[in-house]
């Protein structure tokens, strides 16, 4: 069992990530990969994987086992401002550190070879290797399917975000049961080992995961910040990376597009807390434009209210938008209907 220890500042300072995390999903989709019997909605996926990612597999394997450790620095903190932000993080880190978490990954499984010990030596060839198979497995694992992953990433955020805003972190640390459990001051989560985390007035981040599947994941250096990484909710109605059809239905999503229209249900749907007109429109999947002239519409029928902070405007939902939303309380907002995009484009 994982129990995470907090403080009265760690409750103010926890927060859900906007989204999934492009690092996490590889490190834990590599998981996938190694399943011979994958889960029947990842089989379609996982042949694809292995049929077209053959030299960068070769090479992430080896770092990432199908069960136990795994080293930190594949999951960087600098993830969150973008792909190559975390790609340049990872790259940058210090072979003190790359010297000691593969040394640790060496003792708790088979011998590495000459690839994986260049590496821990920070070998700038070795190096430049792992950035080029990370940017050719994302490419392959998770581009084709990051416009689905992301919508159910973020309607599960966006869900636990409104909670927290409106019942406090208290009531949102309590809604990921059962397998993880708040229990005050401690969060207590299954686990394959015995293990306690002291946030010491760190906070935690919640970072949404689609390849998160059956047990949450922390980082194993107690030092780096506390991130505890847990699986979507599998209730949220989302489409199937590996085939795009619906998985469930969502009625009060239904009720909202022929109310409002679908692109602007969607808008209202992407409301949690509050965000940006650049983050809404990232959530939504449509133009900054056309998100601040919904948002404007939203905002005259009572729905959104909207304040300027420095250069930019924040949007938030009223008490009757709400409302509006909350017609089937445990249930998250539905996929929105969004443009594809390449993967390498999008943020975190």
């Amino acid at each position: 069992m994982l129990r995470m220890h907090f403080t009265a500042g760690d409750v103010a300072r926890t927060r859900v990530a906007d989204g999934p995390d492009p690092f996490w999903e590889s490190v834990l989709s590599l998981h996938k990969v190694w399943e011979r019997r994958p889960e029947p909605d990842l089989t379609g996926w996982r042949r694809r994987v292995v049929q077209n990612g053959r030299a960068s597999l070769r090479l992430l394997l080896p770092l990432v086992p199908a069960r136990g450790y795994f080293p930190d620095f594949l999951t960087p903190a600098a993830s969150a401002e973008g792909v190559e932000a975390g790609l340049d993080a990872l790259l940058s880190t210090p072979r003190r550190e790359l010297r000691d978490q593969i040394g640790r990954l060496a003792t708790s499984g088979p011998p590495l070879g000459g690839w994986v010990r260049s590496v821990a030596e920070g070998r700038a060839p070795a190096l430049r290797q792992l950035g080029e198979a990370l940017r050719d497995y994302q490419d392959i694992a998770l581009g084709p399917s990051w416009q689905r992953i992301r919508a159910r990433a973020e309607s599960d955020r966006t869900w636990r975000a409104r909670v927290q805003w409106c019942s406090g972190t208290d009531a949102m640390l309590r809604t990921f049961g059962p397998g993880i459990r708040w229990c005050p001051p401690v969060l207590e989560a299954d686990y394959p080992v015995d293990r306690d985390i002291c946030l010491d007035g760190r906070g935690l981040l919640l970072i949404p995961s689609y390849f998160c599947r059956r047990t949450p994941v922390a980082l194993a250096d107690p030092t780096l910040p506390p991130t505890l990484v847990y699986p979507v909710s599998p209730g949220h109605p989302v489409r199937s990376p590996a085939t795009g059809a619906p998985a469930t239905t969502d009625a009060v999503g239904t009720h909202l597009a022929h109310l409002l229209g679908h692109t602007r249900a969607a808008v209202l749907q992407a409301l949690g807390g509050d965000c940006t007109t650049s983050e809404l429109a990232r959530r939504a999947g449509v133009s900054i434009s056309s998100a601040s002239e919904h948002a404007a519409v939203l905002r005259g029928a009572g729905l959104v209210s909207s304040t300027r902070q420095r250069n930019a405007v924040r949007h938030s939902l009223t008490p009757v938008g709400l409302a509006l939303l909350d017609g089937s309380p445990s249930q998250a907002p539905s996929e929105p209907s969004a443009p594809a995009n390449r993967f390498r484009t999008q943020g975190c």
